[in-house]
């Protein structure tokens, strides 16, 4: 919900210059957005993002991820994203 006097993220077109594109193995796709995509709706809603998953056919199953919002918000998610993917214990507890 917007505040008084300021506009919802998504009817500003400046939110949706350079989306964020980028791959994710399966197995990390599922791990973040759940089974079935089940934490989608909600990690959009909280992030204040649009994120398009797209299955994309290679030998490691990857899927393309599209994210559009405000620079602020597609910053913090690629770092979660990152984060969760990382070999690094203490990088993923972040």
């Amino acid at each position: 919900m917007s505040t008084l006097g300021k506009k919802a993220w998504w009817t500003l077109p400046e939110n949706f210059h350079s989306p964020l594109v980028l791959y994710m193995e399966e197995d990390l796709e599922k791990h973040i957005f759940g089974q079935g995509d089940e934490y989608l709706h909600s990690i959009e809603v909280h992030s204040h993002t649009l994120i398009q998953l797209e299955p994309w056919f290679t030998a490691t199953g990857q899927t393309r991820v599209i994210v559009v919002g405000p620079p602020r918000a597609r910053k913090w998610l690629l770092s979660m994203i990152r984060s969760l993917g990382s070999r690094d214990w203490c990088c993923q507890d972040q």
